[in-house]
């Protein structure tokens, strides 16, 4: 198979509206760390497959559409979710992405894309997975153990060539008083990680399922010296993973000719089995399934929310998780109807990745890839478009932040995971 990296800049202009916050006290008034975005193609047996990631709070439908359409490949867009990047049109359910960042960003994208194909070379792949502890914990619960999964794929050219990691935590370090553009906690781990490979390596952190995951429990701060601690933790351990034998993902062999040809969400499934214009099996599959969700209808009594601020007051916790649930009512919509969402699965080799839309809790990543039949499996979140947070179905008996904001009914996260279930089934049938 052959592998390619690319990457390009995203400039953000001094006094851009900031995404990520509503109380946002105004808009950038500088850059903290630059912004990027950056793409991973992988070619074999006349397929091609593109993962692309922007430093953007959320990436819409629409946007999706046009860099797939301009890719001439398959090719899936996530977000990191910086909340320290312009404003993108971020709304539960999704919306209208703003014409100048539709165009900047679709042509960061185009460019990144371009570079890693003009790159591709025959590698070879490893999956490492293992617990990170220390960086991320539920964020509604205090007490919580701070451990998630970390997922390093290693692309190998002999030596090291390049690594994409996904993090299950919020890249929300940063605070909402900040006005500076960054790419936060990914852009950290990003820098911190590349440091230590050395400058020849590239890296590419992708946001995993997230929804419920955030530094808030873990961090000693909320500015740059803190982001290079978390950054230096989160390298450490991918480092650590790295010197680990690896899951074997896919088999390094010479590029073939390529297909222009990309399947839409809507088509059938690919037939793994079949061969190509007499090439060898086919190794790069993915398909697509469109869903429509059911909005949530939640009654909030915001007397009580604004009661709550009050008398948590004098617990510092306890007034910060009161005050997030009352940001969530702030933050929902009155939109009706239901939520358009898309599930992905691709699989290089014998690596499995699934893509799902939005903000989904950690566990509903656990719950697919536990299902990887002991093929490595790897959930990523923000991608391919925005319903909003996707709770389990238990949270909804717990009204915090992520429940109170989201867009979508009781059950909505179960069902995208039954999706990408069955979604890996016939990718690996």
């Amino acid at each position: 198979m052959a592998v390619g990296y690319g990457e390009a800049a995203l400039v953000v202009p001094e006094g851009t509206p900031m995404g990520g916050y509503v109380d946002r006290p105004g808009p950038s008034t500088g850059v903290l760390d630059p912004l990027q975005v950056s793409a991973v193609t992988w070619s074999a047996g006349g397929r091609r497959f593109a993962l692309v990631v922007a430093d953007v709070i959320c990436v819409n439908d629409d946007l999706v559409q046009r860099v797939r359409r301009e890719a001439g490949c398959e090719l899936w867009l996530a977000a990191s979710h910086t909340h320290a990047g312009p404003e993108t049109g971020c709304v539960p359910g999704g919306g209208p992405t703003p014409g100048p960042w539709a165009e900047a960003i679709a042509a960061a994208c185009r460019s990144a894309v371009q570079a890693a194909v003009a790159g591709e070379r025959p590698c070879e792949g490893g999956a490492h997975r293992g617990e990170l502890r220390g960086v991320g914990a539920d964020r509604s619960r205090p007490d919580a153990e701070a451990v998630v999964p970390l997922d390093v794929i290693a692309v190998r050219d002999g030596g090291l060539v390049g690594v994409v990691v996904v993090l299950p935590v919020h890249p929300t370090v940063l605070p909402a008083s900040n006005r500076m553009v960054s790419a936060d906690l990914v852009g950290a781990v990003r820098r911190r990680l590349r440091e230590r490979l050395g400058g020849q390596v590239w890296v590419v952190v992708a946001t995993g399922a997230a929804g419920d995951i955030s530094t808030r429990h873990t961090r000693r701060g909320q500015d740059a010296a803190e982001l290079d601690r978390l950054g230096d933790v989160v390298a450490a351990r991918c480092i650590e993973l790295l010197a680990e034998p690896a899951t074997p993902a896919w088999p390094s062999a010479a590029p073939a000719p390529h297909s222009s040809r990309s399947l839409s969400p809507s088509e059938a499934p690919i037939d793994t089995d079949a061969d190509v214009a007499g090439m060898a099996p086919v190794e790069v599959a993915w398909v697509g399934r469109r869903l429509a969700l059911r909005r949530a209808t939640v009654a909030v009594d915001v007397d009580s929310l604004v009661a709550d601020v009050e008398r948590a007051a004098a617990d510092p916790v306890a007034a910060r998780l009161a005050r997030s649930r009352l940001e969530g009512v702030r933050a929902r919509t009155s939109a009706t109807g239901p939520i358009g969402v898309e599930v992905s699965v691709a699989r290089l080799g014998d690596l499995l990745l699934v893509g799902l839309p939005g903000e989904p809790f950690l566990a509903v990543a656990a719950s697919i890839a536990d299902s990887g039949a002991g093929q490595p499996t790897v959930v990523l979140g923000y991608v391919n478009g925005y319903p909003g947070y996707l709770p389990t179905a238990d949270a909804y008996a717990r009204p915090e932040y992520e429940v109170l904001a989201s867009q979508v009914a009781p059950g909505s996260a179960e069902l995208l995971a039954a999706t990408a279930r069955d979604l890996l089934a016939e990718v690996s049938s």
